[in-house]
């Protein structure tokens, strides 16, 4: 059993809480708990948390998770009194996905889905915490030609070779390593298998669809789409991802759920609607696909539903105006009266 909070608030430690998914996550855990951020901005950004910074309950700690780490002697963290206290929930969204960056960040991958998740892990056999491990569609492989949504005991398919594999073949190895510590350890420690999320705080010209979208749409560039017109993917927003997050971490059965939008989109259709609502003059053209930009599968979020009583809810027209007017304003075009 997960060691009870000795105090009113429980202390919670979110790894890879200064990335675009993290620093939402601890923006929500705030609410009612301490939170540790801990990340080593390999791909995160000190502008997700700044806002975060002056709470007395919130404490960021720059460290690469690669390597082991002793809560209890950091002094920044005594007044979260972690030897006492412990820890009782560890969120785990350390890796350095950066699709722009990816051939520098190749090891840093291979580092990250195992001794960062072994690391973890061993935290959170100390404190007995509940653990997450957030994962991706790709652990599937490439999208199947009949566009079946996929299960989550559907094997999948990766080329253990490939350019990719560092994150690819990662993120199945840190499965495997969650979920045999589970077992071994009877740690209550759960998989969220995440499809594409989208939101703000994405980072712009970082080679992920609606970011550049809206990034060159304020620019008045065209918007490139790696593939065809027939190109389709999924998508999320970020609040419903963390909406699933608390709703996931709660149960106490279930080890693997699929998180994502179940609703294929035609991209170029979503690159058009993305010039109407910036009123740009951009055109939409398409080149060949590149490392990254593929047709991931769509999930089947039966079990979320049935296990969970989770749906997203925000439409992509409202997630779109969201993150064109934040992506607009951290380029410093929003007008103050606006």
């Amino acid at each position: 059993m997960p060691k009870q909070a000795l105090f009113e608030k429980k202390n919670i430690l979110v790894i890879g809480g200064a990335g675009f998914i993290g620093s939402h996550l601890c923006d929500k855990m705030l609410l009612k708990s301490k939170v540790i951020c801990i990340d080593n901005f390999s791909t995160g950004d000190e502008k997700n948390i700044d806002h975060l910074l002056a709470e007395p309950d919130f404490k960021f700690i720059r460290h690469d998770i690669a390597s082991p780490i002793d809560l209890e002697i950091i002094s920044e963290l005594e007044p979260f009194n972690v030897k006492f206290q412990g820890i009782q929930e560890i969120y785990y969204l350390a890796c350095p996905m950066s699709p722009k960056f990816f051939q520098e960040n190749i090891v840093g991958n291979l580092l990250a889905n195992s001794y960062g998740v072994k690391n973890a892990l061993d935290l959170a056999i100390k404190y007995q915490a509940k653990f997450m491990h957030f994962s991706s569609s790709v652990i599937y492989g490439p999208r199947v030609d009949n566009n079946d949504r996929l299960k989550e005991d559907y094997l999948g398919t990766t080329d253990i070779l490939s350019p990719r594999s560092s994150y690819d073949e990662g993120k199945r190895f840190a499965e495997t390593m969650v979920i045999n510590y589970r077992e071994v350890y009877h740690l209550d420690a759960k998989i969220m298998r995440l499809f594409r999320t989208y939101g703000p705080r994405m980072k712009l010209n970082d080679n992920q669809m609606i970011p550049d979208f809206i990034n060159n749409a304020l620019d008045g560039q065209d918007l490139i789409i790696y593939g065809d017109d027939t190109f389709s993917s999924s998508f999320c927003y970020v609040s419903d991802v963390i909406d699933a997050t608390t709703k996931f971490m709660d149960n106490e059965t279930l080890k693997v759920v699929n998180i994502g939008s179940d609703t294929l989109i035609n991209v170029t259709t979503l690159a058009q609607t993305i010039i109407d609502k910036v009123a740009a003059k951009s055109n939409v053209i398409h080149q060949p696909e590149i490392l990254f930009m593929s047709q991931l599968p769509v999930p089947d979020i039966s079990l979320a539903l049935n296990e969970l009583g989770w749906l997203p809810v925000v439409t992509l027209e409202k997630g779109i105006e969201k993150t064109i007017y934040e992506l607009r304003s951290s380029k410093g075009l929003v007008r103050i009266n606006s």
